[in-house]
């Protein structure tokens, strides 16, 4: 399942947007699950690998992120996986209205393994209102970059 949410910060240049999404230990501050990231290897270039503690549907879980694309102010992209949840966030960030700061386009697809993959059509609504939460989130964090 998929989810995508445009956050538009237009005092906020995309360099910044960039530096603080690139480094994926801010996930504390703009994804409502997560309750802990650790860089656990590399210097958060490609290849650097995350370690993420989060709480979804009122379960904890643990997923290990990897950067699998950096395109210095432009695109941010990771990849989490566990036994249960491969998912791929791409964060775009563009020049936003008129030239003025930025707009971020977030995009998470989840791809769900084993047994809980039958659950994906319950799971619908709490992964909407995930979307929802970071979006909000983030409209309150990248202005104040």
């Amino acid at each position: 399942m998929k989810i995508t949410r445009t956050i538009p910060a237009p005092e906020t240049p995309p360099s910044a947007v960039f530096a603080y999404l690139s480094n994926f230990t801010t996930s504390e501050e703009w994804d409502p699950g997560t309750l802990e990231t650790t860089l656990v290897e590399g210097d958060g270039g490609v290849g650097s690998r995350y370690r993420n503690r989060s709480v979804f549907n009122g379960r904890k879980t643990e997923l290990t992120y990897v950067t699998v694309d950096l395109q210095p102010d432009r695109l941010v992209v990771m990849r989490g996986e566990n036994s249960s949840v491969v998912v791929h966030d791409r964060m775009s960030i563009r020049p936003g209205a008129g030239g003025r700061g930025s707009a971020l386009v977030y995009e998470a697809d989840f791809r769900f393994k084993g047994l809980a993959r039958l659950a994906t059509p319950l799971l619908r609504r709490p992964l909407t209102r995930l979307g929802d939460d970071a979006e909000q989130a983030l409209a309150r964090v990248l202005p104040r970059l």
